[in-house]
């Protein structure tokens, strides 16, 4: 099986990027494949290697992360590998596991593919199987990052979570990308009340994304 892929990216799709591998080109179904751009430099793509009867696919992260969760989401009934890609497109690894830990299905089931029954098998099969595997490093990394919501009153379905939950998909709904909009989130979080409202955190959102 292929662990992971070094090379260049020679082309990029809606769904997928062409690498450059010893002169062969592999295609690699990715959550976002336009965070690929502009790299000419040879990098690495951490592979999830699927197999079935009438084809065989390759899955590829940034990180060993995104790997470890992709596999841990396969584990759930209903979730297969485009399921899970959607999933992975629409949040960070920390963040879709603290909505697992903290059982917080508003988050959950905003994720594409993912309804209400989804979210609920997602929580009862993964919310005690998050270790192991490198998945000590994720329960960490997402620990941190739930911490940071509740010091905000956030992600528990309540105040700014919501806000920026509902201001992201419609910044998402305009074109922007999951890496931009997390880096607009990253730039947000320390300032952002309980109270404040989807519209003034779209345009402050947008400030952040216009200053590159």
């Amino acid at each position: 099986m292929i662990d992971y892929l070094r090379g260049p990216v020679v082309h990029i799709e809606a769904e997928y990027i062409v690498m450059d591998v010893r002169d062969t080109g592999y295609r690699v179904f990715t959550p976002n494949p336009y965070a690929f751009a502009g790299k000419d430099e040879p990098i690495v793509v951490y592979i999830h290697h699927h197999v079935r009867e009438d084809a065989i696919h390759l899955f590829g992260f940034e990180s060993r992360e995104q790997q470890t969760l992709f596999r841990k989401l396969l584990d759930v009934s209903g979730i297969g590998p485009r399921v899970a890609l959607g999933v992975l497109s629409a949040g960070r690894p920390e963040a879709i596991i603290a909505a697992i830990q903290q059982e917080n299905l508003t988050f959950l089931t905003k994720l594409p593919g993912i309804g209400k029954k989804t979210a609920q098998r997602m929580v009862l099969d993964l919310k005690d199987k998050l270790i192991g595997a490198g998945g000590e490093g994720l329960l960490l990394t997402a620990a941190g990052f739930a911490a940071e919501l509740g010091a905000a009153g956030i992600g528990n379905g309540q105040g700014a979570g919501t806000a920026w939950e509902e201001a992201r998909e419609a910044l998402a709904a305009l074109g922007y990308t999951a890496a931009e909009l997390d880096r607009a989130w990253n730039g947000l979080q320390g300032s952002v009340t309980p109270d404040e409202s989807v519209d003034s955190l779209m345009k402050r959102a947008l400030q952040q994304l216009f200053k590159g």
